[in-house]
């Protein structure tokens, strides 16, 4: 017979533990093994994502087996990447529970939801994406990635440069096939992106040792910049260049002839209308896009109408300057003034492309004195200012930033577009380092890539309303901080912001209410003093990334809207150096659990900064 015995206590079997030999877990215990449990199941997470992708190990620094290799680049490999994170987040949901969690892994877990099923969202629109553009396509990107990326400190480093180049013409051929089936099905981009594409695809094998000309082809003259700083013999150096010059032109040259053939292709039957309107489940995807980019509920009329409420706000503010400067007439006057006086441009000459970077280099000077005052915490990687590579730098936009690596060995960078100097007015260095540089994305995306004890995809993802937010509520904090002292620089700080309104209006313009290019344009013309080459690239780039702009002034406004918050509710306690650490040290989020965190940092009486 079986004998059952009435179950001991908590207390009882606790205090028995010590004379029964058995381990109790108490209470906290159980906490601490939920937290270092969910920790190691992040850390797996990760391990697993970066076994897929021996791209995403090099951005870390990382160099394994895996270096000389490039991810598989397929709608397969896709849909094992998506199916391995629904399992993770269903495996995550019935192994954690949040509420058992400290307010760190809480917050991850939170995180890691919404992460996924913002993804399960797009993924019913994979195929609308276009495979090559001119903003993010692979006949640019993966040579950038190999420029830029794929450090060579060692002969073996060396090796798997030749072995990704000789890699690179099946990669590009995945991307090509991906490319065509998606055409196929009714999704290419306008007719007016190809040419764009064509040029940076030829600009990659044009030179040495593609022609027997002195002018060295991009990745070759990469390849041998590399080498020759290495400390090895002479004779092992040029093996090397010889195994890369093979590499060249009998893996990537075919391949972006093939490229180019099939863009020809494209290009003669594709449409020339602009919004992603035209595709079949169109206003379901730009709804989702909306969605993704600004981690908002607003519909594509709301965003158009935030829009031309900003414009309305910023040209205000606009006539304000105008009238210290004593300019006699109106906006639209001003407008065209602060578009065609020279003194707002550097010359489109190598002395001018100097001029325009050693701008750029007091500027950075000039916010990095001010910094300790706004913010108590610094990143601990440097940054540095370059031009865009020239093999690119046509189709490119123009500015941008690359994080630094993890392990210290890479600095995060400014890259600033000079291919047409009168694309970039000097009114807006200051503003344009500002929002990519400091106090913008490289003191956050730095600060993230610092971040301890979180999960990688906390440390290295991206909610781009909280990025891109913060990289133009970092324009206006410059002022703030008592830079822009002179008004036509302000001014510049204004255009560059009255630039994220017009976004709104024009994207949603095109996208939603069927609005051509040429609309697009005419719109900008009217409402700023951008230069037309820059308008033009603009609207190119929202024509292509549909929605993305939009989350610039959705996550400002947001950031603003939260200081003047704290502020009024603090009034004397208000700490502007502590509300940044509030906005930074969780990394990115998206908007609605950013004005959560201040709010119940508010409702804690804000506290000091460290």
């Amino acid at each position: 017979m079986r004998v059952i015995r009435p179950a001991l206590s908590a207390i009882a079997l606790a205090a028995a533990a010590p004379l029964m030999g058995l381990a109790v877990a108490t209470p906290a215990q159980a906490q601490a093994d939920q937290n270092a449990a969910i920790l190691k199941f992040f850390a797996d997470y990760d391990a697993a994502q970066l076994a897929r992708s021996p791209l995403s190990k090099s951005f870390r620094g990382i160099k394994d087996a895996d270096y000389g290799k490039w991810d598989e680049f397929t709608d397969a490999a896709d849909q094992r990447e998506f199916d391995a994170d629904q399992a993770a987040l269903k495996a995550m949901r019935a192994k954690f529970d949040p509420a058992k969690l400290n307010a760190e892994n809480a917050l991850s877990f939170r995180l890691f939801e919404k992460m996924i099923e913002r993804n399960a969202r797009a993924w019913q629109y994979r195929d609308y994406g276009y495979v090559f553009d001119q903003m993010n396509g692979p006949q640019s990107q993966l040579p950038a990635f190999l420029i830029n990326i794929h450090r060579i400190d060692t002969k073996q480093d060396a090796e798997a440069y030749v072995s990704r180049l000789n890699g690179l013409g099946p990669a590009i051929d995945q991307f090509i096939a991906e490319s065509k089936a998606r055409a196929d099905a009714g999704v290419m981009p306008p007719k007016w992106v190809y040419p764009y594409v064509i040029s940076d695809s030829k600009n990659v094998i044009s030179g040495f040792p593609f022609t027997r000309i002195a002018t060295e082809a991009p990745l070759y003259a990469d390849l041998k910049a590399k080498v020759s700083k290495l400390d090895i013999p002479q004779g092992e150096k040029d093996a090397l260049l010889a195994a890369g010059a093979d590499a060249l032109v009998k893996a990537v040259k075919p391949a972006f002839g093939r490229l180019v053939a099939e863009m020809e292709r494209q290009q003669a039957i594709a449409g020339t209308d602009d919004g992603v309107w035209r595709f079949k489940e169109g206003a379901g995807y730009y709804a989702e896009r909306l969605a993704n980019y600004t981690t908002t509920a607003m519909t594509p009329d709301q965003i158009h109408q935030v829009g031309l409420d900003n414009v309305a706000r910023i040209h205000g503010e606009m006539r304000e300057i105008m009238k210290k400067t004593g300019f006699k007439g109106d906006l639209p006057a001003f407008f065209k003034f602060m578009r065609e006086d020279k003194r707002f441009y550097a010359p489109n000459t190598d002395e001018g492309r100097a001029l325009y970077l050693k701008d750029t280099e007091q500027a950075k000077q000039w916010v990095t004195a001010k910094l300790p005052e706004w913010f108590a915490t610094l990143p601990q990687a440097p940054l540095e200012v370059k031009r865009v590579e020239a093999f690119r730098e046509k189709s490119a936009g123009k500015a941008f930033y690359q994080r630094p690596s993890p392990d210290g060995t890479r600095p995060g960078t400014y890259y600033a577009n000079l291919y047409n100097m009168a694309d970039m007015p000097l009114t807006e260095v200051e503003a344009l380092f500002y929002h990519e540089g400091l106090p913008g994305h490289h003191l956050q995306l730095a600060i993230q890539t610092e971040l301890k004890d979180v999960p990688a995809f906390r440390q290295f993802g991206g909610v781009t309303a909280y990025s891109e937010g913060w990289g133009l509520y970092s324009e206006k904090l410059a002022k703030d901080m008592g830079l822009y002292t002179d008004p036509y620089r302000d001014f510049g700080r204004l255009q560059l912001e009255l630039h994220r309104a017009i976004r709104l209006v024009v994207d949603s313009g095109l996208h939603h209410k069927k609005w051509t290019r040429e609309q697009a344009i005419k719109y900008v013309e009217d409402n700023s003093a951008d230069a037309p080459g820059g308008i033009v690239k603009a609207i190119e780039r929202y024509i292509v990334y549909p929605g993305q702009a939009t989350a610039y002034l959705v996550g400002r406004l947001k950031i603003s809207e939260l200081r003047d918050r704290a502020q009024k509710k603090l009034g004397d306690r208000f700490d502007v150096r502590a509300f940044h650490d509030v906005i930074l040290k969780s990394g990115p989020v998206p908007l609605d659990v950013m004005e959560e965190r201040v709010d119940a940092w508010i409702a804690g009486a804000g506290g000091r900064a460290s």
